[in-house]
C-alpha cells in the first residue's frame, strides 16, 4: 500500500497552517507602515462591503505612512469612517486628495503586547501542524488494519515526523523574524 497520500495530506495542512500564520503576522502592527494592516477593514461601496484595496490605491511614501487615494471623491468619508471604527487605533487625516494614515512610534509595553500576540498565532499554527501530524498517523494506523505492512507504516510515521519537524522550524522562524521586527526601536 501506498503512504504518499497520506504525507501529502499531512504536509498540505501544515503549509496551510505556515500561510495562515504569516497572514496573521503581517496584520500585526510592527510600528512600520505596512499596508496589509488595512487589508481587514471593509468599506460600503454601492450597497456592498468591500476592502479598501478595491475602491482606492494604497501605498507606503514613507516608514510610518501609509498613503490611501480614493478613486472617487464620496469615498472619502467611508473610508475615515471604516478606518475610525475598525480596531486599528489610528485617526487618519484627510487633505481633500489623500488619507494619511501615520503609524505612531510603539511604546515598551505595546511592543510586548504585540511580541505576546504573535507568540500566541504561532502556537496556534504550531498546534495546527501537531493536529495534521497526529491525523496522518491515526490513518497509518487505520491502514495496517487494511493490510499495510508495519514496518512500511513506521517508516512513513518517521518521514511524517520529519516533515512535522521542518514546518515547527518554519514557524519557529517566522515568529523570530517578527519579534525582531516588533522589538526593533
Amino acid at each position: 500500500m501506498d503512504t504518499k497520500p497520506y504525507l501529502d495530506t499531512a504536509a498540505e495542512k501544515m503549509e496551510m497552517a505556515v500561510e495562515y500564520l504569516d497572514e496573521s503576522l503581517a496584520h500585526i502592527r510592527a510600528g512600520k507602515a505596512n499596508p496589509k494592516i488595512i487589508d481587514g477593514i471593509k468599506v460600503e461601496y454601492y450597497g456592498s462591503l468591500v476592502p479598501i484595496s478595491n475602491v482606492a490605491n494604497i501605498s507606503v511614501p514613507d516608514a510610518r505612512t501609509i498613503a490611501i487615494t480614493p478613486w472617487e471623491k464620496p469615498m472619502f468619508k467611508e473610508i475615515e469612517k471604516a478606518i475610525i471604527n475598525s480596531e486599528l487605533g489610528i485617526t487618519p487625516e484627510n487633505n481633500g486628495e489623500v488619507i494619511r494614515i501615520c503609524i505612531p512610534p510603539l511604546t515598551e509595553e505595546r511592543r510586548k503586547q504585540l511580541v505576546k500576540q504573535s507568540k500566541s498565532e504561532a502556537e496556534n499554527a504550531k498546534v495546527s501542524v501537531r493536529n495534521a501530524r497526529r491525523e496522518a498517523i491515526e490513518g497509518l494506523k487505520k491502514a495496517i488494519k487494511q493490510g499495510m505492512p508495519e514496518d512500511v507504516e513506521k517508516d512513513a510515521e518517521n518521514e511524517v515526523q520529519k516533515i512535522h519537524d521542518k514546518f515547527l522550524k518554519r514557524i519557529d522562524e517566522l515568529f523570530a523574524a517578527k519579534e525582531k521586527e516588533i522589538l526593533t526601536v
